[in-house]
């Protein structure tokens, strides 16, 4: 799960904005050095041009204060309200050249977050009858991790492993080179109390045979991760769990197929297509008087 309080992910985050400006910036914005006055103040404001669930506010206040802490910034609206077409979402007042210098960073981030948070509303509400929590997964833009993961959970979704330094998955290939599932969980047991590491076990099955091999472990494993499975597979493999470990579906999940799935009685559903199926969502800035 994202914890945007630890110092680690500070750290990453702070560490993206100042790349991210770097990337855009490079040595220099010609186009504001050879036009603009660098001690002009003016003002901008970000309109939404599309209906949908607002994420990044909270960052792109941070990307203009790091570009340059002169720039004021007046949001409107907070992370996660479902806004329509035409909204303001915040003024910004300070020199011209700032302004424009870091608009580029804040909309790509903006526009990709609000986005994916619209995309997990929208699922996260079509499921959520059921109770099961919809996740996201490592299928992440690379150095966007956190902005996206971020998104997912602004819109109602819940974070999986940040990455594989936080939670151990055994997943079919760890499987296949040890051997068998008991091989690889007896493994990965001892290895955790020699090295006293504590993090959540998931570990993922193919089958019922799998399945029936995790349920020996059932003190020790925090999640049943059932892989490709029809929706009658699913149900079968709910009903054997019956409850003793917690239970995840993924593979091949859509908007148009997670809704039966959810009905099976899992407690999530893992689906990378929230981020990279997500479609950006259109603002634009706008200098104004």
């Amino acid at each position: 799960m994202l914890d945007l309080n630890s110092n680690l992910i500070q750290s990453q985050l702070n560490r993206f904005i100042l790349s991210a400006l770097e990337e855009d910036i490079g040595a220099g914005d010609i186009s504001a050095k050879a036009c603009l006055d660098t001690q002009k103040d003016s003002q901008a404001e970000l309109l939404l041009k599309e209906d949908g669930v607002i994420a990044g506010i909270e960052l792109a206040r941070l990307i203009f204060q790091m570009h340059d802490e002169r720039i004021h910034f007046n949001p409107f609206v907070e992370d996660g309200q479902n806004l329509a077409a035409g909204t303001v979402l915040f003024k910004i007042k300070g020199p011209e050249s700032s302004i424009l210098s870091a608009e580029r960073v804040v909309l790509n981030c903006l526009q990709r977050m609000s986005g994916i948070a619209t995309l997990t509303a929208e699922v996260q509400n079509k499921i959520s009858h059921t109770g099961c929590k919809v996740l996201d997964t490592r299928k992440t833009t690379p150095n966007f991790r956190i902005a996206e993961k971020w998104a997912v959970q602004i819109g109602g979704g819940t974070n999986h492993r940040m990455g594989l330094y936080d939670m151990v998955m055994l997943k079919d290939n760890h499987i296949d080179y040890c051997g068998s599932i008991h091989v690889a969980i007896q493994k990965t047991l001892a290895y955790l109390k020699n090295n006293n590491i504590k993090v959540p076990i998931v570990v993922e099955t193919r089958n019922r045979n799998e399945v029936q091999a995790c349920l020996n472990y059932s003190d020790d494993i925090d999640r049943i991760l059932l892989d490709n499975m029809s929706v009658n597979d699913l149900k079968v493999a709910v009903d054997l769990i019956a409850n003793q470990i917690q239970t995840e579906a993924s593979g091949g999940i859509n908007t148009g197929n997670v809704l039966k799935i959810a009905e099976t009685g899992v407690n999530f559903i893992s689906m990378g297509s929230i981020i990279y199926n997500a479609k950006v969502l259109d603002m634009s800035l706008k200098a104004i008087s």
